[in-house]
């Protein structure tokens, strides 16, 4: 008979294995001796315990899933029972006991880790849905757009929450993306329509322009371009590849017209030029005629300068009242010789002014003979408030009689 710490061989052939319930038949063996019988099944003890060893460290090192690895420690805790092994196998069980609480520890930390990935993706979902709401109503289509089809790709990137929860936010984000390219695409349309609009506009407004590049009425078309302008900024932008050609024909128009018309302006301001030195040089002369001493004379000269003033053409605009005044200044000069010789030579004014000249004296000799007999009186009161009356009518007394030296007496 042959024996280790772990099991025996008995005189028919027969291998026991100790374990903690008592003796346990392993098999039978016939083909050679106890220790090569013990030495067999020893082996196959050393075989379990590598398996144990590779699957305890394929459940702590790998994603091995709990269901696989129950599988695995029920495969080998049913070799263990079938006592097909000598040695510990006690320790064997112990250590697939452990393997299991190991496993159901793991389990449980995965459905936690599973749980909080679910509620973080959940939040991330509800505030992806949150901003496509938003954005749903925003006019800033390119930047909401793209803002959009990013979070598209970051939704795409998250775990799935359970069916209802999934398909109940995926249709509430469906929707705000559906909602904001409804309105996009209806405010491009109106756009377009808006543009279609301008393009029809500025053609005709081109077409005027052009009509109008040859005028020579000056003012009135420049006016008219003006207002031409200001309707083509009401009219808002045509398509792209319409608005600049559209520009173009029309700033074209414009520019040989002004081009134009700056040409004939250009000519036209020589000529005023050359006309403003010829004035300046009658207005020079005119001035000569100052003082009036001899008012027929004057009147002749300041007529022939006249005369020729007249037969120049325009002036420069802004040099004209300048020129102008000199001359202005000369002829009211000679209109107040003429008004203050008729003035001294009419018979009718001279006698109204010699009649009120000499009611005024009256006036006054009058009033110096009541203040004499008030003073004398002893009356003050009324000699000072007859002074200040004397005052007032001696100031017009002395005003008609210069009015009446203009008369000549």
């Amino acid at each position: 008979m042959s024996s280790d710490p772990w099991g025996r061989v008995d005189e028919t052939g027969t291998v026991y294995v100790r374990t903690a319930d008592g003796e346990q038949v392993v098999g039978s063996w016939a083909a050679g001796s106890p220790e090569e019988a013990l030495a067999y099944f020893e082996r196959k003890y050393e075989g379990l315990v590598v398996e144990i060893g590779l699957l305890e460290k394929r459940v702590q090192t790998t994603d091995l899933s709990a269901k696989d690895a129950q599988t695995a420690i029920g495969h080998l805790r049913e070799q263990i029972d079938a006592h097909h092994a000598v040695g510990d196998l006690d320790a064997l069980r112990g250590r697939l006991d452990k393997l299991v609480a190991t496993v159901e520890a793991r389990r449980e930390e995965r459905k936690q880790q599973r749980a909080k990935q679910s509620d973080e993706a959940r939040k991330a979902k509800e505030d992806l849905v949150a901003e496509a709401e938003q954005l749903a109503q925003s006019d800033q289509w390119r930047a909401a757009g793209e803002r959009l089809r990013a979070l598209v790709d970051t939704w795409k990137g998250l775990p799935r929450l359970d069916r209802k929860s999934d398909d109940d936010l995926w249709h509430r984000f469906s929707h705000a993306r559906s909602a904001f390219s409804k309105r996009r695409k209806a405010h491009f349309a109106q756009l377009d329509a808006q543009r279609e609009d301008a393009r029809r506009i500025k053609e005709g407004l081109v077409a005027e322009a052009e009509s109008l590049s040859g005028s020579t009425d000056w003012g009135p078309t420049a006016a008219r371009y003006r207002e031409l302008m200001t309707q083509w900024k009401a009219a808002g932008r045509a398509q792209r590849e319409h608005e600049d050609d559209l520009w173009n024909r029309f700033r074209g128009a414009q520019d040989v017209f002004f081009a134009a018309r700056s040409s004939v302006f250009a000519e036209r301001d020589a000529e005023q030029s050359e006309n403003l030195k010829l004035k300046e040089e009658l207005a020079e002369e005119a001035e000569k005629i100052l003082p009036v001493t001899d008012l027929k004379t004057a009147r002749a000269a300041f007529r022939s300068v006249n005369e020729r003033w007249e037969a120049i053409g325009h002036v420069p605009r802004d040099a004209r009242p300048k020129v102008e005044g000199r001359m202005h200044a000369v002829e009211r000069a000679i209109q107040e010789a003429e008004e203050a010789e008729w003035r001294r030579t009419n018979p009718e004014a001279r006698a109204r002014a010699e009649g009120l000249t000499g009611q005024l004296q009256t006036a006054v000799d009058k009033l110096r003979a009541q203040i004499d007999q008030a003073r004398a009186q002893g009356n003050s009161s009324k000699a000072d408030k007859l002074e200040r009356e004397l005052a007032g009518r001696q100031a017009l007394l002395d005003q008609a009689l210069k009015g009446l030296q203009e008369f000549g007496g």
